[in-house]
């Protein structure tokens, strides 16, 4: 039997298996509410996280690639030491209002160190139960019935309380074992995040040893702080300034400093480390694609395009084989490291048929929004070899004389594809038009969707707003974090959002209410135009995000003017974040 519909639903998509969950769903994922907009919107309660050094050293215990450390030697290490639960049981004491009367779970490496670690909170006058797989049920059910009433303060557990168990009353959790699982770190963070009454916030407290070199602390923190290790780690030096409402993050001064080193010698950075281990890969008779290549090494997809460097590059530098080389293979192959920002499925599922084909497309005969998908790539990647007269007719031709970028191009997208984090909207409003709300896009790929010139490869364009006639729309690309130095004192705008609908935005330094472009920003209701509004946090950044079409609120002053926008989709919480932070 097949249902006509199929209701899913988890707090974990990404599985611990790597298996995906969607091919029961039609390949796609029809609504979403991530960790961070499910705070704002209060449907969790917001997480205080405290990474305390706990003082043990870790490097001296097995490691096994797949599974991590010996479970046996770390149960050993922490059941011996009562140094360590002595710190622990402080720092509980010192983190926690009313220990007495808290509700917190504690995860544990084994059934050996969660039964040490109930005897040694009993004796600190903290009351504490453990319970493991072999617990009966009926007990498993008892000790939890006394957490939720409050007649024991904690319940260690070894595996049992990651997924499937719904206790709202946990206000504090402890981690007391080493996960860089993603997955099962989200699971733990979800044990204390449920809303209760008079529950204003859940207490993580997460012990941090000396760890081996193996051991990924990117992992975990990429379920709160997303991004890539590059990203992660500017995070973490700077005091986690990007976190959804209400949380906080703070690591003690070893502890910040043993992540930081970690993300930083953890995998192999150096090319000559990268090309060593994809030869070990294929020499192991693993297939030499991005993505085996990535899971296995432990690599970010940045990782890989750094250094004007490309996968194509990285297979001949393994010896692999290759396809037929062009002439212009080596600037193509660099300009594929712009790509890597796409989250736009339907550009995406559109490239990836596109370069299946050996036949060339006929651009004649392409629709008009399909016509403009493929310009957004020819530009982006031919704009350095062809002229400002060439046809895009003669920017396709180019590459499909280059198979090999063809090739790479196609398992980049396809990488790209299932790793999209945002379900987005498309711009309803402007059928030619291919952008999705929220997604993230290039100049040349914004240009290139509004149908501004016709040429293979798009005009300059530096100014903040671009009025485009053929779309009635105006188009204000505008970066929030100005403190680069590449903005003269007429050009710092005060860019920022207010809220999650609401921007303040401020024109260039010449604009005037009466002017053609004051004009058009006050009064585009009446006008038929529209606003578009597109941002960046900072210079570094190729891509800005599509804010969607906005209305006008109100304004001041002039020369610059300064606007109030209401966004059509309002930003989702984790974008929300940074916008405030940038300017914060």
């Amino acid at each position: 039997m097949k249902p006509v519909e199929l209701l899913g639903l988890t707090a974990t998509p990404e599985r611990t298996d790597g298996l995906s969950i969607l091919e029961w769903f039609g390949g796609r994922i029809a609504a979403e509410l991530r960790l961070w907009d499910a705070i704002d919107q209060y449907r969790l309660v917001p997480f205080v996280y405290y990474g305390i050094h706990d003082g043990l050293d870790l490097r001296d215990i097995p490691w096994k690639r797949g599974t991590g450390y010996d479970i046996n030697a770390l149960a050993n290490l922490y059941t011996s030491s009562d140094v360590w639960v002595t710190q622990v049981i402080k720092e509980v004491l010192n983190r926690v209002d009313k220990p007495g009367s808290m509700k917190a779970l504690g995860f544990c490496v084994s059934v050996q160190h969660a039964k040490f670690m109930a005897g040694k909170f009993n004796k600190a006058g903290i009351t504490a139960e453990a319970v493991w797989g072999d617990t009966p049920d009926t007990e498993r059910r008892e000790a939890l019935r006394k957490l939720k009433e409050g007649k024991i303060a904690i319940l260690f557990s070894v595996d049992l309380f990651n997924e499937g168990v719904d206790v709202p009353t946990v206000d504090t959790l402890l981690l007391l074992r080493p996960t860089e699982s993603a997955t099962l770190f989200l699971q733990q963070l979800g044990r204390g995040l449920r809303k209760s009454s008079g529950k204003l916030f859940c207490t993580v407290l997460d012990f941090v040893g000396l760890h081996r070199r193996e051991f990924r602390f990117d992992k975990r923190l990429s379920v709160i702080l997303g991004g890539t290790r590059k990203f992660i780690q500017s995070q973490v030096e700077s005091g986690f300034p990007y976190l959804p409402a209400g949380c906080h993050m703070e690591l003690d001064a070893v502890a910040n400093q043993i992540v930081i080193d970690s993300l930083i010698s953890a995998l192999p950075n150096r090319w000559n480390d990268k090309v060593k281990e994809l030869r070990s890969l294929i020499a192991a008779g693993y297939d030499p694609a991005i993505e085996v290549f990535l899971d296995e090494s432990g690599l970010d997809l940045t990782d890989i395009y750094q250094s004007k460097k490309s996968w194509s590059d990285l297979l001949e530098a393994a010896e692999a084989d290759v396809v037929a080389l062009g002439d212009h293979e080596e600037v193509l192959r660099r300009a594929i490291g712009r790509m890597l920002h796409i989250d736009d499925e339907e550009r995406l599922d559109y490239y990836i048929s596109l370069l299946k084909s050996e036949k060339m497309p006929d651009i004649s005969q392409l629709p008009i929004r399909e016509k403009r998908m493929t310009r957004m790539l020819v530009a982006s990647l031919s704009d350095k070899i062809l002229g400002k007269n060439d046809s895009l007719e003669k920017g396709v031709e180019l590459l499909w004389q280059h198979p090999h970028v063809m090739s790479e191009l196609q398992e980049l997208f396809s990488y790209l594809r299932p790793r999209v984090d945002h379900i987005h909207q498309p711009l309803a409003t402007h059928q030619n038009v291919p952008l999705q709300i929220h997604g993230k896009y290039t100049r040349i790929e914004i240009l290139s969707a509004f149908g501004v010139g016709e040429t293979a490869i798009t005009r300059p364009w530096r100014e903040g707003v671009l009025w485009v006639e053929g779309e009635k729309s105006d188009v204000c690309a505008f970066t929030l974090d100005k403190t680069e130095g590449n903005f003269s004192p007429t050009t710092r705008y005060r860019d920022y959002a207010i809220s999650r609908e609401l921007i303040h935005w401020e024109s260039q330094s010449i604009t005037t209410e009466k002017s053609a472009t004051g004009q058009r920003c006050c009064n585009h209701v009446e006008k038929s135009t529209s606003i578009m509004l597109f941002a960046r946090e900072n210079t570094k950044e190729r891509a800005f995000w599509f804010l969607g079409p906005a209305s006008y609120v109100s304004h001041e002053s002039e020369r610059p003017m300064s606007i109030t926008w209401k966004l059509d989709v309002p930003l989702p919480g984790d974008l929300y974040a940074i916008f405030a932070a940038a300017v914060a």
